[in-house]
Order: C-alpha cells, then sequence, then structure tokens
C-alpha cells in the first residue's frame, strides 16, 4: 500500500472508495451541511485503486469564550471490500501525523457512536458537553458524538460549550 495526498475530493476518487456501497458514511436523512475538506492522506493498492482516505481542514472554534484553531478530521473511508484489515487505523494515524505538522494544538471530528473505539484507541476523547455547528441558517446542535485529540504535547482541551465556525467536517 502506498500514502498518497491531494487537495479535494474529485467524484472519481469518491468513486474509488465508496466503490457499489449506497451509503458509507450512514448519513441517509441527515440534513447536515458539510464542507469540503483542503487536504486528504489516502491509500492506494497495489493495483493503483484509492481504498482508504481522511480528509482535514483548520477551522476555527470556541470553547467558553476562548476562540482557536483546530484541525478537523472528516471524511474518513475505508472501501468495503478492503474492511477488516486496520486501514481506518493507518489512515486516521497518518492523517494524525500530518495535522500535527499543521500547527492547531488540537484535532477534532464527528462519528457515529459505534465508530467511537477506533478513535479512542487513536487518542480521541469525548467532548462531553453540546456542540454547536454552523449551518447555512443558524447554529445547530451536533447530532453526532464529537471526539478531540491533543496534536501539542501537553495540551489540554478546555472546559466548556464548543462552537465550531462554518460548518461541520
Amino acid at each position: 500500500m502506498e500514502i498518497v495526498e491531494f487537495e479535494h475530493m474529485t467524484t472519481g476518487r469518491r468513486d474509488e472508495l465508496e466503490g457499489d456501497e449506497d451509503d458509507p458514511f450512514d448519513a441517509t436523512g441527515w440534513t447536515l451541511r458539510f464542507q469540503r475538506k483542503e487536504r486528504h492522506v489516502a491509500l492506494r493498492n497495489e493495483s493503483g485503486r484509492l481504498v482508504a482516505s481522511a480528509g482535514m481542514l483548520v477551522v476555527e472554534v470556541d470553547v467558553a469564550d476562548e476562540r482557536f484553531p483546530v484541525v478537523g478530521l472528516g471524511g474518513v473511508i475505508v472501501n468495503a471490500a478492503h474492511r477488516g484489515r486496520g486501514l481506518a487505523r493507518t489512515i486516521v494515524g497518518e492523517a494524525i501525523a500530518r495535522a500535527e505538522t499543521l500547527g492547531p494544538g488540537f484535532m477534532i471530528l464527528f462519528c457515529h457512536p459505534n465508530r467511537q473505539g477506533l478513535y479512542r484507541r487513536l487518542g480521541f476523547e469525548e467532548v462531553e458537553r453540546p456542540v454547536l455547528v454552523q449551518q447555512p441558517d443558524a447554529y445547530v446542535e451536533m447530532p453526532m458524538r464529537t471526539m478531540w485529540r491533543a496534536l501539542a504535547k501537553d495540551a489540554a482541551w478546555p472546559e466548556g460549550r464548543l462552537t465550531v465556525h462554518g460548518l461541520p467536517f
């Protein structure tokens, strides 16, 4: 497997990763709008096909009236035919390593409850308070689980309500 990086997720890349799955992100019924990621790390198999990917971007958040940047992680996907081989752990680990070079002290993500175990094993912790995210007309409470991870040594997540400025990722 080869690690590759690219900026935006094209339709062709998305098709490679999603394959024939109708809803690989379990998003049916969701009305939230999400923003495009600025950077992606991906795994390409021996035949040149993308089999796993994770997207990132730097966003502004505030917690208890303190505003600061974080790296947002999103769009983590492993092609269905390649699941169960540890590729999600590999690609998220690569994303974390690259995020550590971007400057912000934290990485955050949104996930379904059944995916929290993976992220916990990679050093993420759940944000216990409600999280607000921006949508086109208003800020709304994020229905997914929100998790954070320190990117800088000795960084501690502040107490208070988290507000994400901009669409979630």
